[in-house]
């Protein structure tokens, strides 16, 4: 039962169980009273019957005028069987052998109970004959001796007296149980609902405020009513959602200030990383000219200012992402020519394979497609191998960006991360030429892209013969993007930035 009851509720709502258990208790309740009350008041009614009716007979019996001379005569058992009658009434008067004249026939007898009229006993017992139950009382006429004492005269008398009254007043009782059980039935289905209905509410309340604090409504509070366990709950839970807003606070004003302090320190680096740029050009032009270590060091410290102002940029467009103010300057675009721009302005036209479908314009903006596709390729340059293709095709509601490379591929554990900011797969590498956030602005970058409800997308995995994917998703035509960020990843904000691209509030991601 216990299986059953736990296999229930997991396909039952709490309503459907609750219902049940008080339509269960009700009917059990009022089967175990009605069926009781029944079965005492019927064995009450039927005993009190056959009382009634066997010192009925046994006072008529006595009452029948005394039988002078035995055997008797026919007659004489006919007029005991007659005074025995009435219209409800049959009797039958048997002396060894003999029998009176009438309609009750001896077969209806019990053998067991003319046995016990024979050893001088008063016994009755129900039978039912055409369905309608009915009482035998049978006994024997007593005769008084010389000496004044009774003796069993031999002469049996079998009354059969109907119980069709009381047959009909323990149907009228059985009626009224029957009522009275459905009556409880209806009672406890009411009460279940009322149970049902002021139980559930604080549950369905605290569903409710648990889905809006799921969320993001840290605000939310649930109204406490009564003391008792579901009052207990809310508060409960009142105390988590004022702890993890607390927290959660805690943490978004960290966050914002450590967002706030990456945008203020790369923007802070700016001028000197131009100045240094300026003095690092003019020492790597001297330097084939300088001696040894010299224009070794001239080289190096050329080499890292330029990785410098490349990790100084990512941050700035990170963190105009993070703010909501990153926007698009949006333009007709060959989109094959584009690319084939990208990889002549870095040097990559002859290490990459292109298959660029002609003909494909789109609007979309060219700097952020210059920046997804010199990120995508320059990736596989890096970190995968030869050949590098890069492959452009049109689709009715997008354009495709595929950017493939034969090398070992994506391990399945790095493919959940490959877009997080400063990740990087191979953690023994301390120090690379990539910042981590190159594709972390790529596909940002390409979210930023939209038409109605379609959003840009970029997608990685593995080629089935071997080799990295990225998938570049664009619309044909992407809209206006406000400064607010409309195109990014939902989020909370209280970043803005002033006309200096300087971060000037806190937010969240």
């Amino acid at each position: 039962m216990s299986r059953w009851w736990r296999t229930a509720g997991q396909a039952w709502g709490l309503r459907t169980r609750l219902l049940l258990a008080f339509v269960l208790l009700g009917a059990t309740t009022a089967s175990a009273v009605a069926g009781g009350s029944y079965v005492q008041a019927r064995r009450v009614i039927l005993q009190k019957a056959q009382d009634t009716a066997a010192v009925a007979v046994i006072d008529e019996v006595a009452k029948l005028p005394p039988i002078r001379d035995l055997p008797p005569s026919q007659n004489d058992l006919d007029r005991i069987a007659g005074d025995l009658s009435d219209r409800d009434d049959a009797a039958l008067v048997l002396y060894r052998g003999q029998r009176s004249r009438g309609s009750l026939d001896p077969t209806v007898i019990p053998p067991e109970l003319r046995a016990a009229v024979r050893g001088g006993r008063v016994v009755w017992q129900r039978v039912s004959r055409e369905g309608l139950p009915e009482l035998i009382i049978g006994t024997q006429v007593m005769i008084e001796r010389p000496d004044g004492a009774g003796t069993a005269s031999g002469l049996e008398v079998y009354v059969l007296r109907s119980l069709s009254a009381e047959q009909q007043s323990i149907d009228r009782l059985a009626l009224v149980a029957w009522l009275t059980g459905g009556m409880s039935m209806l009672l406890a289905v009411l009460l279940a609902m009322l149970a049902a209905r002021s139980v559930l509410r604080p549950v369905r309340d605290l569903r409710r405020a648990a889905h809006r604090l799921g969320e993001g409504d840290l605000r939310t509070r649930l109204e406490v009513r009564g003391a008792d366990e579901l009052a207990a709950v809310a508060r409960t839970f009142n105390h988590t959602a004022e702890a993890l807003e607390r927290q959660v606070g805690e943490l978004r004003r960290m966050e914002a200030d450590a967002r706030r302090f990456v945008a203020d320190v790369s923007h802070e680096l700016r001028t000197p990383l131009a100045a240094m740029t300026a003095v690092t050009e003019v020492l790597e032009e001297e330097a084939p000219w300088l001696p040894g270590d010299a224009g070794r060091a001239a080289s190096l410290v050329s080499q890292e200012t330029q990785k410098l102002t490349r990790l100084v940029n990512d941050l700035i467009e990170v963190s105009r992402f993070d703010a909501g103010a990153a926007a698009l300057a949006l333009d007709e675009v060959d989109v094959a020519e584009a690319v084939r721009s990208t990889l002549r302005a870095r040097g990559w036209a002859d290490r990459v394979e292109t298959d660029l479908s002609a003909g494909v314009c789109a609007r979309l903006d060219p700097r952020r497609l210059d920046v997804m596709v010199a990120n995508l390729v320059g990736n596989a340059l890096r970190h995968g191998a030869p050949p590098v293709s890069v492959r452009l095709r049109p689709e009715p509601d997008a354009i495709v960006i595929e950017v493939a490379d034969r090398g070992p591929g994506l391990d399945p554990e790095v493919l959940p991360q490959v877009f997080d900011r400063f990740y990087k797969a191979d953690r023994a590498r301390a120090r690379s030429e990539g910042s981590g956030l190159g594709l972390a602005i790529a596909r940002e970058n390409a979210r930023l892209h939209r038409d109605g409800e379609r959003r840009g997308s970029l997608t990685a995995g593995n080629r089935p013969e071997g080799g990295a994917v990225f998938v570049l998703r664009l619309p044909h035509r992407a809209g206006d993007v406000a400064p607010d960020g409309a195109g990014l990843p939902r989020r909370v904000r209280d970043v803005a930035l002033d006309g200096a691209g300087r971060v000037t509030g806190g937010g969240e991601r």
